[in-house]
């Protein structure tokens, strides 16, 4: 399983916004629901987003989704930290990570 981590801080004025679109996002994956794609969204008060992505082999990633383009497409522009992805491993889940999608 490939696991991706992206980071990044929106512009106040645009914060709701970006939450808009990542929910339009999770309206897309719940209508389609792909097999082996895991996909979470934290948002933290300062406006800081969290996104963090599991996919197993052979399995669609989120990039082919049209709503996730729609997302990503202005992404930059609402950014005042731009996204930092990252490849993290696995240490450990306790409960936290379920083979339910």
């Amino acid at each position: 399983m490939k696991w991706t981590l992206v980071r990044y801080r929106a512009k106040p004025d645009r914060a709701d916004e970006n939450q808009r679109l990542s929910a339009a996002v999770f309206a897309d994956l719940t209508a389609k629901k792909p097999a082996g794609l895991r996909y979470a969204v934290f948002r933290l008060p300062d406006d800081t987003f969290v996104h963090v992505a599991a996919l197993e082999d052979g399995a669609t990633p989120l990039s082919s989704f049209e709503s996730f383009k729609v997302f990503q497409k202005d992404i930059r522009e609402r950014c005042a930290e731009g996204p930092l992805p990252m490849e993290p491993q696995l240490v450990g889940n306790y409960g936290m990570l379920t083979d339910k999608a």
